[in-house]
């Protein structure tokens, strides 16, 4: 739930006042950012992104799924990017149009158009990745995370880092879903220090996913009762989070991407979604033949992850290079729970 381009959270919003408008009369142009890999004869793959790709690292992991999985078929690939609700309808229109071997959308404001597709086109082969449409199509495949997994990591490194046994998060609103990044951070804290404290502030209100002046607040209040490790889970509203921690010395954990190089010192990891790995893994699946399947992406598959296990965490910027031994003790618990020993409750299943 990090600040991609924008908003992943936010763009949901805008995605959902903007259902009902037709894919037809859009004045929006559909961006097409590149083409690679024409193989002669062989299957086609389209990416549609919510945003431009830009920096944005989310996205950017995406167009790598998606030219592996080219390169790994002889095929083909081709990435419209979008910049608003028009530009996502125009360009899902032109990837159709195209007739690809799969058309891979990133991000659950497709959902809809998708679905529409699904039953106009039903040999028009979709993955949606980061999301999935409300009912099942033959020619639908979708690609979700467990982000409960990686959350509960992070709890584990916040008990045993914290200095005042208490720690806390900053979540957008308190449903189940977004439970999932606020609960199992607590259960993390405890499995590596069994008398931690832990308490969840939310950002509600009129802008819970934009409103970093609110997620200041509630995590300014956490901090006021000695919470020292916070879990930045308030979308937009992270860097907030992170302003608040900084000024007073504490740590903040980001999501999705690598949120340590926005404040560095302050952000001690964070709990990655590998969007390469599911496109890919995903394009694989939807080539095999087993429509309509929702595969979901955690610790063992490799989809979801921490800034601190993967390659190059001493470049990152993050506090928890500084903690080898803090990662040596995360490792093993990612361990047990790749290997089925421990399991992690998923309060969106609930």
């Amino acid at each position: 739930m990090s600040r991609r381009s924008r908003t992943r959270a936010l763009r949901l919003a805008a995605a959902v006042a903007g259902g009902a408008l037709l894919a037809t009369g859009c004045n929006a142009a559909a961006a097409k950012k590149e083409e690679s890999g024409q193989g002669a004869g062989g299957p086609a793959f389209t990416l549609v992104t919510p945003d431009a790709v830009g920096q944005n690292e989310f996205l950017k992991l995406s167009v790598d799924g998606l030219k592996a999985a080219a390169k790994a078929n002889s095929g083909s690939s081709k990435v419209y990017e979008s910049t608003d609700v028009a530009s996502r309808q125009q360009n899902v229109q032109a990837a159709v149009d195209a007739k690809p071997q799969v058309i891979v959308l990133v991000g659950f404001e497709f959902a809809d158009l998708v679905a529409q597709q699904a039953e106009a086109h039903p040999q028009q082969r979709f993955l949606v990745v980061d999301a999935c449409t409300k009912q099942t199509y033959p020619n639908v495949d979708c690609a979700v995370f467990r982000e409960h997994e990686g959350v509960y990591l992070a709890g584990a490194e916040a008990g045993l880092l914290s200095k005042s046994g208490k720690v806390g998060a900053v979540d957008v609103l308190d449903t189940p879903q977004f439970r999932r990044y606020s609960d199992p951070f607590a259960a993390g804290a405890k499995q590596t220090a069994p008398a931690a404290e832990a308490t969840t502030r939310f950002v509600g209100g009129q802008s819970p996913f934009n409103d970093s002046a609110r997620a200041k607040e509630q995590a300014s209040s956490l901090i006021s009762s000695g919470t020292d490790q916070l879990m930045a889970a308030a979308a937009a509203g992270n860097y907030g989070v992170f302003e608040a921690a900084k000024a007073k010395g504490v740590f903040a954990y980001g999501v999705d991407v690598n949120q340590c190089v926005s404040a560095p010192g302050t952000v001690v990891d964070n709990v990655i979604k590998k969007t390469d790995v599911a496109v890919e893994k995903g394009i694989q699946q939807v080539l095999g033949g087993k429509g309509g399947q929702i595969v979901s992406y955690g610790l063992k598959e490799g989809g979801i992850s921490l800034t601190g296990l993967e390659p190059g965490v001493a470049d990152s910027q993050c506090v928890i290079a500084q903690h080898a031994p803090v990662l040596d003790q995360v490792k093993r618990l990612r361990d047990q729970i790749v290997s089925g020993e421990l399991k992690v409750d998923d309060p969106a299943a609930k």
